[in-house]
């Protein structure tokens, strides 16, 4: 893995929910940086999925996310890839419309190959959970998987450190919200480097 590629990339933020917020170390850092993740990714066209385990345990995702998923997967493994998030991930190619299969071979049209955009880039919470269980399933599907650490946390930060280790040892790429902001951006030039850089800030 180099640098991260906005056209290649998806954003997943992981169990952001109210019951579980007010128990996670250093979570006033952590909600802002996922809030900077999200509106960076609608600000630059990147897919965002987010996920919710046991809402009825847990409550929806806090407010400051809500309304800036695109998809939201509910999910009772830790695991979100158990609860189908690969399928979101990697759409299946839309059925050619209309009696297609009638007209001779050569007339029919190539079902088009719909490209998964592979580079993962996630956050969440608990990170020694479902963070990490999520991570190392999408690793395990083949997918780049870039660990944001300063927009993930755990209850105690022995918890989250331990997943760290863990997911660097797996091949995931540690990286911060920063990093990930310049490397979609890659240029001062782009059209949405102020708004970017304003979130950063």
């Amino acid at each position: 893995m180099m640098l991260l590629d906005r056209e290649d990339s998806q954003l997943v933020l992981v169990d952001y929910q109210t019951k579980l917020m007010p128990h996670i170390f250093e979570v006033e850092q952590i909600l802002a940086n996922a809030v900077r993740l999200a509106k960076m990714a609608k600000l630059l066209r990147v897919p965002l999925f987010g996920t919710e385990h046991h809402p009825d345990g847990l409550g929806a995702t806090v407010d400051d996310l809500r309304g800036l998923y695109g998809r939201t997967l509910t999910k009772t493994f830790f695991s979100a890839v158990e609860d189908g998030l690969v399928e979101g991930l990697r759409p299946e190619p839309k059925p050619q419309g209309g009696n297609a299969r009638s007209l001779p071979k050569h007339l029919q049209k190539a079902v088009p190959q719909t490209t998964a955009r592979s580079s993962i880039v996630i956050a969440g919470c608990e990170a020694h959970v479902c963070l990490l269980q999520t991570s190392l399933d999408l690793l395990e599907q083949e997918f780049e998987v870039w660990v944001v650490t300063d927009a993930c946390s755990s209850r105690t930060e022995r918890n989250r450190d331990a997943a760290f280790d863990r997911l660097a040892g797996a091949g995931a790429e540690l990286v911060t919200t920063e990093m990930v902001a310049f490397e979609w951006l890659r240029t001062s030039e782009h059209e949405a480097f102020n708004d970017v850089l304003a979130l950063v800030k």
